[in-house]
């Protein structure tokens, strides 16, 4: 009898963002009012803490967890860590209804949305856990040679900035 296991599940992709933070049932709140995230599954710690839970923000999982000190291997929030070592690069339909929605759910406004060089109305945000998200909206279709053009142009304006500062 062949083997009917998928070597990746269903419903997931290759690579599944995991987020490690201080209050995962706050986080898991946050991010279904910010991204419109689907609980799919929640495993409770004895300890009242959140052992692992799966959310789908439009097709594509985040696994989320509560830190746990004293595991073996544990990872860390970025609370703990004084700052996030990567970050979520999100697309979605509308970036500007979600990138508000999520700063009126409480995230930080790290870059404000606007219109890159290489064709997405693109912001950053810093959620109330401390984990970085990208938000983007891709509006254009930049072909290789005028997306090398617009960044040296964009460069030679920010040296421009930064010299008159």
């Amino acid at each position: 009898m062949p083997n009917s296991v998928r070597p990746i599940p269903e419903g997931y992709h290759s690579v599944t963002p995991y987020l490690t933070v201080n209050g995962a049932a706050g986080a898991i709140d946050f991010y279904q009012r910010a991204f419109g995230a689907k609980e799919i599954m929640r495993m409770n710690g004895p300890d009242g803490k959140i052992g692992h839970a799966e959310l789908r923000i439009g097709d594509s999982v985040i696994m989320v967890a509560d830190e746990m000190p004293g595991s073996g291997g544990a990872t860390r929030s970025p609370q703990s860590l004084g700052g996030t070592t990567a970050g979520i690069f999100l697309y979605v339909e509308g970036v500007d209804k979600v990138f508000n929605q999520a700063v009126s759910a409480g995230a930080k406004v790290d870059m404000p949305l606007e219109n890159m060089f290489w064709g997405d109305r693109y912001g950053r945000l810093t959620d109330p856990f401390g984990h970085s998200w990208s938000l983007a909206t891709h509006v254009e279709n930049v072909a290789p040679e005028e997306m090398e053009k617009r960044m040296k142009a964009q460069m030679a304006k920010a040296r421009e900035h930064a010299h008159a500062n």
